[in-house]
């Protein structure tokens, strides 16, 4: 078999981008930490998605995909989306995203097609699904502080901060030979009040959602509040996770007959 045969063989994954100035021009952008182990651990092929352009495409970049891998980003999701005032007016907001990513969400689900969420992704099949979320998570009685510290150096940002309780019996802690793990913390917000059709699968020792997912939407429906995707191939479970968005998607390729 020739590598372009292979790379034919591989599934095709959608990965949204989000907005960012500079100097002056409008960019669209994506991070290599969440592309690398799309492509390194799951073997996907990523197909990175302008959201600045609106919606009347989204059906047709659908119809390529095999997976939808929506990431985190420095931006919030515009409250009005949930019901809400916003309480966080300093904080960037990417309103072309929110709209794209939204209906991308429920057109996705509506072909059951493997959905994998991190942070803001989390969050936004929360919200699109009709769930909401906590502005200001570390406000909330009882609730650490789950942000990172901004003046500590990144490897310490990202380093392990808190365990996640996993769900018992879950196919999640079966993916993952455990029902705690230890885990990364970098959010400001978090979600409030969980969508109908979506599962707790892991929280926090203060009881924040750390983990959902939704097998009675689609074959593969995985949202984490955490960021396995920083130095992933170096942490068992970020490869395990990984891995089994990568096999999700492979075994919807094959439904399709491709």
């Amino acid at each position: 078999m020739t590598s372009a045969t292979a790379s034919r063989d591989k599934p095709v994954v959608l990965m949204t981008m989000g907005a960012q100035e500079r100097k002056g021009h409008p960019y669209q952008v994506m991070t290599h930490k969440y592309i690398t182990p799309l492509v390194e651990l799951a073997g996907c092929v990523p197909l990175l998605v302008p959201t600045c352009c609106g919606i009347d495409d989204l059906q047709q970049y659908l119809a390529l995909a095999d997976g939808v891998y929506l990431t985190g980003a420095g931006s919030n999701i515009d409250p009005a989306h949930y019901g809400q005032e916003n309480l966080t007016p300093e904080k960037p907001q990417d309103r072309d995203r929110d709209n794209f990513d939204l209906p991308l969400i429920r057109a996705a689900l509506e072909r059951r097609v493997p959905l994998f969420g991190i942070c803001r992704g989390m969050q936004e099949i929360n919200v699109a699904l009709g769930g909401d979320i906590h502005q200001k998570l570390y406000a909330q009685p009882g609730v650490m502080d789950h942000r990172e510290n901004p003046d500590a150096p990144i490897a310490e940002q990202y380093g392990d901060s808190h365990s996640v309780s996993l769900a018992a019996n879950s196919w999640l802690a079966d993916a993952l030979g455990s029902t705690e793990i230890r885990v990364n913390s970098l959010h400001g917000q978090g979600i409030a009040r969980l969508a109908a059709g979506l599962e707790v699968l892991g929280r926090a020792p203060d009881g924040v959602i750390e983990a959902f997912g939704g097998e009675s939407l689609a074959s593969f429906l995985l949202a984490v509040q955490w960021h396995p995707e920083w130095l992933a191939a170096s942490n068992p479970v970020s490869v395990k996770l990984f891995q089994a968005f990568g096999d999700a998607c492979r075994a919807y390729r094959a439904e399709r007959g491709l």
